[in-house]
This record gives structure tokens, sequence and C-alpha cells, in this order.
């Protein structure tokens, strides 16, 4: 049996410039981090007593006798990739799924981390993100971009940079006080509303020649957002503001992205007092994140009490075994 415990992620920064079709022409960056609420991927070889040969257990239950049977894209195709047979998987989260987190691409890594220690192989974290890209955005054939998959796999604090031959992870170096000054002055709250983030990136058309221009902007952000991190004189409250910024940016980025309600409730926090605040992931809805100054923390949670507060802390590990039995497994095909 295996266990794997990935970690979800919080992108601030550059969101949307890691999209292939803008990042091979113009370069992208995202600035982002992961924090400690977790996706639980539960692996073994299902024992041959049952009338169906694969069980999987996640929103929904899937038994199924075929590969091609079964529902779930991520995981009919990643047992085709790897070959897998005979499974019963089971997955847990901490938080609901299409919330703007990267959620399915935290579970895309989650899996295929469980599926190679089955095979009593080991997989690199690169490998992972890589072959999560490739299932999601290949095999899945699902719009969106790859910096969910390279945060879930490596995790922690970083800029990830995109180009035309791949992409690299920079850990932002940010003292240990600042750090968790930033911790403790973002509030994160759940809207209530979910949303497949696919569907929203094809909705909003994200590549179309008149994004560009935005998508430049909330590019050199990154730096900016980067800089007021790592400059030791910096006033760590323009992180606030830029979010602001790069906020406003985004919502002219498609209809989607954000809603009258969303809108609504972001109003809200600002005017309690938040310098800025953005929607996680690619829009429709899911967790409100704002920067809020301590002494104004109180009246923001006030103003946003119809939503659920998540208390959250940054996170350095990524993708992690945490569990593992070795099994023997035989494959029907080989008994005598």
């Amino acid at each position: 049996m295996i266990i794997t415990k990935t970690p979800f992620r919080m992108s601030f920064f550059g969101g949307g410039t890691d999209m292939e079709s803008f990042f091979i022409e113009h370069g992208g960056a995202v600035l982002s981090t992961t924090f400690d609420k977790y996706c639980y991927v539960n692996v073994r070889h299902l024992p041959r007593f049952f009338d169906w040969t694969s069980e999987f257990t996640y929103s929904k239950i899937e038994k199924v006798s075929d590969t091609d049977e079964i529902n779930h894209p991520a995981i009919r195709n990643a047992m085709k990739m790897l070959d897998m047979h005979e499974i019963r998987l089971t997955y847990e989260a901490d938080l609901p799924a299409r919330s703007g987190l990267g959620t399915s691409s935290s579970f895309a890594v989650g899996m295929l981390n469980a599926f190679y220690a089955l095979k009593g192989k080991y997989a690199n974290k690169k490998q992972l993100a890589d072959e999560a890209i490739y299932l999601e955005r290949v095999l899945c054939d699902e719009a969106g971009g790859w910096q969910d998959q390279i945060a879930a796999s490596f995790g922690g604090f970083n800029r990830i940079n995109f180009g035309s031959d791949g992409y690299e992870i920079l850990p932002v170096i940010i003292s240990p006080e600042k750090k968790d000054q930033l911790n403790d002055n973002l509030l994160m709250f759940f809207t209530g509303f979910t949303r497949f983030s696919a569907a929203v990136q094809q909705a909003n058309n994200l590549g179309a020649k008149d994004k560009i221009r935005q998508f430049k902007e909330m590019l050199t952000l990154v730096d900016d957002a980067e800089k007021v991190l790592t400059d030791k004189q910096s006033d760590l409250d323009d992180f606030g503001r830029l979010l602001d910024y790069t906020w406003k940016l985004k919502r002219q980025t498609g209809t989607a992205v954000s809603t009258d309600n969303i809108d609504g409730l972001y109003a809200k926090g600002i005017e309690a007092g938040a310098l800025g605040g953005k929607l996680l992931g690619a829009g429709g809805g899911g967790f409100l994140v704002f920067y809020v100054q301590p002494e104004k923390q109180k009246a923001v949670k006030e103003a946003m009490k119809d939503l659920l507060y998540i208390p959250f802390k940054f996170e350095n590990g990524g993708t992690r075994v945490i569990h593992y039995t070795p099994e023997t497994y035989i494959p029907k095909k080989d008994e005598q």
C-alpha cells in the first residue's frame, strides 16, 4: 500500500503567463507558494475477490473491469501511461476540488507519485511535474497552464520562469521574519463557489491577442513583487497593493474571471481595510485571499463573516510518499 501527500498551491502573481500559448512567444513567470493543505492518494493492488478488476474512490466510486471504462480522465490516462492494472485508489483532500488551488494538478502529481512507488520505482520531482503536465494538458486535453503541477511537485515559495526551452524553479530568498509576517498578513476565505479551471480558461480564451498587453504587464509585476519580498529595505505592505493591482489586471482578461458576487465580496474586503487581494486560480469562484495589516484583520474577518475562514501556513515539502508497504504483485498474464 502507498499513500502520498501532496500540497495545494497559492498563486500570487503571473497567473496566465504560464500558459504555453503565451510563454513560448513572450516568456512567463509566476510567484507562488504551497501551503499546509493537502490531498492524499492511497493506492494498492485490488485483491482478486471481486467481479471488477479496479476500484476508484473520489467524489464518485468507480468499479471497472477494463481501463477504457474509467470515467475519470486523469485516472484513465495515468493508468494507461504507466501500464497500471488491478488498482484500488482512494482520494481524500483537506479542501474541496475545483476551488482555485490547483487541486486537480495536486491529485495528478500525487497519483503519479503513488503509481511509481507501487511499482517500486522512484520518480523525482521534475519527472512528476513534467509527466503531470503531459497527463493533464496533452493526454486529457485540458486547457490550462503549467504552474500547478510544478508547485505541487516541488513545494515551497518559488518564482517559476517559463520559456521556449521549458521552465526553471527559483526559490524566493526571503528572511524568515518577513516570510512569517507575509503569512500572518494573508487571510483566506472560501466563497462557496467551485468551478472547473479548464472551463474558465476556455471561456476566457486567455491566448486571445487583445489580452497580450495585460499579460505582459502581469508578467512585470512578478519582478516587482519578488523585489518587495527579497529587498530588506522594502515595505511588505506593497505586496498587498500589488495584489490589488494584479487582480484588477486579471479582471480585464476575461468575463469568466470573476462574478458579481465575487466582485462584491472583494469590495467588502477592501472597504474593511484590506490593502489588496485576489481570487485564487483561473477565476469564477473558490478562495479569496486578502493582504491585511494586523490592526485591520478583525474588521476584514467581520466583513467576511458569511464565508469560511481558512487559516494556513506556508509549506516547503511538495509531494511525498508518507506510507510505503511494498506488495508482491504478479500480473495475471504472467501467472502460470
